[in-house]
């Protein structure tokens, strides 16, 4: 039964005939195969990192053959909505005509309270989601009573601060667990508190956790030019700035540049890349600190980036070719320090994706396996991991290990 067009079909044909291809010419181009490209055409679906090599081969940004149809049926999602009961309840209570029906919460002294912030953070770096789910809901609460309790200006700013890194905390673990909406609810909060008590730096960290929202969700050209116009605002004097200054002048740029080269704009990213380069070079060291900045950042992260570029852009030999190179080396990292898993992490999904693209399988599977090893909860969170599982499966000729098949279990592909 052939299939209908869609929205992206008629996309992607109009702007392969506005520029004068055939799809045999377009799908040699982007080193992609004709079936590909007339599946698309004819209404099928496409992974973005597809796109993205059809809109490089075509010369047009990748946002461009985006269009806007009606969604897939929501299938599954009864579980999420039951687990995330609570802490929706806490971010995003009723609203009615007199006045917003939220649940009171208890007022901590305010010590406490950026303890509990701290510790939540370790939660989510070590990957326990669970941990962090559960207590999300009742620190956003005090965190808003301190607020209404705080007995003096001082205490009222201190609180206000607090309030605000609650909300970027939850921002950033909804985002990592793909929950869009409430993510995006509870960063443009974080934002706006973190702004009106007059916490630029908190802010900041906000608006670079709302460009990494935005990428998540394909939408390139607004992370682009919201991290563009935050960097040019907050751009440090580099002798006199902070670490935390620096780290997340830093992060913006990665943020531009992880934008523009999905979006198919490599010159705009080289810029940003060099922006990021710059500031990683005055660190000199890889900085953590989540008050002032979203995460790990310094001449490691920014050469993780940079090699994602690669992954990016298809080149998998360039990939493997600086992986363990340079500041990435085992020596160097002794030296800049490490930077966050979840960077790690994400580097080594890139280097697994690189082996299966030249064929070794093995290689692949071993990378995998170390992150399963060490970051199993996150890995089940990575759309990645899956695309490298099933294209790893569908190169496998002979009969699959017992690490495939416990690794396509773990990942929940039918193998």
């Amino acid at each position: 039964m052939p299939q209908t067009s869609t929205a992206l079909g008629d996309n992607v044909r109009a702007h392969r005939r506005r520029a004068g291809m055939s799809q045999e010419q377009l799908a040699n181009d982007a080193e992609l195969s004709v079936s590909v490209i007339r599946k698309i055409e004819q209404g099928g679906h496409a992974r973005v990192e597809t796109l993205h090599a059809i809109a490089r081969a075509m010369g047009v940004e990748t946002a461009a053959l985006f269009a806007t149809d009606a969604p897939e049926p929501v299938v599954g999602d009864e579980a999420n909505r039951q687990m995330l009961a609570q802490l929706r309840r806490a971010l995003m209570p009723p609203v009615g005509i007199t006045e917003t029906l939220s649940e009171p919460g208890r007022a901590e002294d305010l010590s406490d309270l950026s303890r509990r912030i701290e510790d939540g953070h370790a939660l989510y770096h070590a990957d326990r989601y669970d941990s962090v789910a559960r207590m999300l809901p009742r620190l956003l609460r005090s965190a808003e009573a301190s607020v209404v309790a705080a007995e003096d200006d001082e205490d009222e700013a201190r609180a206000r601060a607090l309030h605000a890194q609650a909300l970027l905390l939850t921002g950033k673990y909804l985002t990592q667990v793909r929950q869009y909406d409430m993510a995006y609810h509870a960063l443009a909060e974080g934002i706006r508190v973190a702004r009106e008590a007059g916490q630029t730096l908190s802010a900041v960290t906000g608006v670079i956790g709302m460009c990494w929202l935005l990428l998540r969700q394909d939408r390139f050209g607004e992370s682009e030019r919201l991290a563009a116009v935050t960097a040019e605002h907050v751009e440090p004097r580099v002798s006199s700035a902070t670490p935390g200054e620096l780290a997340a002048w830093g992060e913006l740029s990665l943020r531009i540049a992880s934008a523009a080269v999905r979006n198919n704009k490599p010159d705009e990213a080289a810029e940003a890349r060099r922006m990021a380069a710059s500031a990683a070079t005055a660190l000199d060291q890889e900085h953590t600190d989540y008050r002032t900045h979203w995460t790990t950042f310094g001449p490691v992260t920014a050469e993780l980036k940079a090699v994602e570029d690669l992954s990016i852009a298809g080149d998998a030999r360039g990939v493997l070719r600086r992986a363990d190179e340079g500041v990435l080396a085992q020596k160097a990292l002794r030296k800049f320090g490490k930077p966050s898993a979840n960077n790690w992490d994400r580097h080594r999904l890139d280097v697994a994706r690189a082996h299966v693209t030249l064929g070794s399988t093995q290689d692949a599977m071993d990378e995998l396996n170390r992150l399963k090893r060490s970051s199993g909860h996150w890995l089940k969170h990575q759309p990645m991991a899956r695309y490298i599982m099933r294209d790893l499966l569908a190169k496998r000729k002979r009969t699959l290990t017992r690490d495939m098949r416990a690794m396509a279990v773990h990942l929940d592909i039918r193998a």
